[in-house]
């Protein structure tokens, strides 16, 4: 079994691998080896200073860079909110229970222990009356460990 480059690798576990290295057509990607076309993250900041510093549209550095016109605005999103480590690729929405509180979760818990038969949906819109916290239903659900199929 060939062993996976480091670098590669690396770039996988951080989000950051551009699984299409070959739809990127910049220039400076063909010139340098400084630039790889396989650091997503590169590619995106280079794509975003081509528009924001060399005035070029949008439309062209979406395609010279191997994006869509609207991965071009959701880089540019994801840059103004947190730079560079936004670039990369990530789960999508926010990481874990960040809204919850340690208290919010046992709350939620001994609630469904207690009333087994609430849904994830009331449990949320008691959290909310208790403690102003607004998460959605499956999100409960996930943390109680319920699965609510709906009847067919």
């Amino acid at each position: 079994m060939a062993k996976r480059h480091p670098k590669r690798q690396f770039l996988e576990e951080a989000g950051a691998l551009n699984r299409h290295p070959d739809r990127v057509r910049a220039r400076v990607f063909q010139a340098h080896r400084f630039f790889d076309p396989l650091d997503k993250v590169q590619v995106k900041y280079e794509m975003l200073r081509a528009h924001a510093v060399d005035g070029r549209s949008v439309v062209e550095v979406s395609e010279e860079y191997g994006f869509s016109r609207e991965t071009y605005y959701t880089t540019v999103d994801a840059f103004e909110a947190g730079g560079v480590a936004w670039l990369a690729d990530g789960k999508a929405g926010r990481p874990g229970l960040w809204k919850m509180t340690e208290e919010a979760v046992q709350w939620a818990r001994e609630l469904h222990r207690r009333q087994p038969r609430l849904s994830g949906r009331e449990i949320a819109e008691r959290l909310a009356v208790e403690f102003g916290i607004e998460v959605h239903r499956r999100t409960i659900e996930r943390l109680v460990g319920v699965s609510r199929k709906k009847n067919s």
